[in-house]
């Protein structure tokens, strides 16, 4: 590195320590100049000695104070944002991230968290009213919406391990005490007489997958479109309010207690039990897999000059150590090591599906949740 380029690192405090080191350098000069006789050859000697000594001290003093800077690097802050039942997770899994990076790097990190609808949270990023570093959401359409903003680089998922996703659940459906409605399958979400709690998927992650496990409850078991709208038409009439997330989903029914039946993630449901009343829960054995991306946000990044870190935070999620965080909280591990560890600990699934099987996210993004599309009309049947 050239020696002016230093000095644009040093800062103030920096260049008056050069300069103190530069006048000294100078009085040794000047004393050893005395008394030397510019013609004589032992004189030239001594001038190139001294001169060769000014360009040493100035050489130390610039690598003595660039050296104290990058010693005291300054804090770092990087933005996240999530959806509503990651806290929990992230609560156990930042602190970790926190200290492993001050101890190789010797930079302190902070952490500037939201978390909320994963749609309302996409749509604030898009907008600038969030400016996330980081985005763990819901789901990859969620990602895509923000990449076709502009913020996010084309084919992120592609360059990231796991394709991107970063934690991953299955849908669960929650009864009343006894299961007095005898809920057993996708089905009897159907029923009159049956009251659902759920999200929106205007708004919420899990709504969306909710959608999708309805809908492909009845197309991945035979079934065909029109079975399938019919079936989705008749849940959604037995839905009495949409709630903008999981969370707040999670909160009507176990805490106002409305409802005679909640659909969420199985690992929300599991968190809900921790600090509420344990209910009865079915995980259906035709069940969709529930896959949440996380990725730094470029356009964010690289104006805020966190990149590094940002990168080095998201890989570490993908870490045993993170990974047994989310384990814990009963998210089903996308690390091998730590999805073996766990397996005995949840109910095997018969037939899962993924977003793919329902033609990826484009797809299902024009036909069930665009302006006018599936959702949209199934609404408008609602109402009727």
């Amino acid at each position: 590195m050239s020696n002016s380029l230093h000095l644009i690192r040093l800062g103030a405090n920096g260049i008056e320590r050069m300069q103190t080191y530069f006048v000294k350098a100078l009085q040794a000069v000047q004393l050893s100049w005395q008394g030397i006789s510019r013609n004589s050859l032992h004189g030239r000697v001594q001038r190139f000695v001294c001169l060769f000594l000014v360009g040493s001290v100035l050489s130390v003093a610039i690598a003595a104070c660039s050296g104290s800077s990058l010693a005291n690097k300054a804090d770092v802050k990087l933005r996240l944002v999530s959806f509503s039942v990651t806290k929990a997770a992230h609560d156990q899994i930042i602190p970790k991230f926190v200290q492993k990076w001050k101890k190789e790097h010797n930079q302190n990190v902070t952490f500037e968290q939201s978390y909320g609808g994963s749609g309302a949270q996409a749509a604030a990023v898009i907008a600038g009213s969030q400016e996330a570093d980081i985005v763990h959401l819901a789901l990859p359409l969620d990602v895509n919406k923000i990449q076709q903003a502009g913020l996010i680089k084309s084919n992120w998922e592609i360059k990231a391990p796991r394709n991107g996703i970063v934690s991953r659940s299955v849908a669960a459906i929650v009864t009343r005490e006894g299961n007095p409605k005898g809920i057993k399958t996708w089905a009897d979400l159907a029923k009159d007489g049956v009251q659902v709690i759920a999200a929106n998927p205007k708004t919420s992650g899990i709504a969306i997958w909710e959608f999708l496990a309805f809908w492909g409850s009845v197309t991945q078991t035979g079934g065909d479109e029109a079975t399938a709208l019919d079936y989705v038409t008749k849940v959604y009439k037995n839905i009495p309010v949409l709630t903008k997330d999981a969370r707040e989903a999670s909160d009507l029914f176990f805490q106002q207690k409305q409802g005679d039946v909640l659909v969420n993630y199985e690992n929300e449901v599991i968190l809900a039990e921790q600090t509420g009343p344990k209910l009865p829960y079915i995980v259906p054995q035709v069940n969709i897999s529930i896959d949440n991306p996380v990725t730094v946000v470029d356009k964010n990044v690289d104006k805020h000059g966190t990149r590094e870190v940002a990168q080095a935070f998201v890989d570490f999620l993908y870490s045993t150590e993170a990974q047994r965080e989310f384990a814990k909280l009963r998210y089903r591990s996308v690390n091998p090591t730590v999805s073996q560890e766990v397996k005995s600990q949840y109910p095997p699934i018969e037939t899962l599906f993924t977003s793919q099987d329902l033609g990826g996210w484009e797809i299902i993004q024009k036909k069930f949740f665009a302006d006018g599309a599936t959702f949209d009309k199934i609404q408008a049947a609602k109402k009727a």
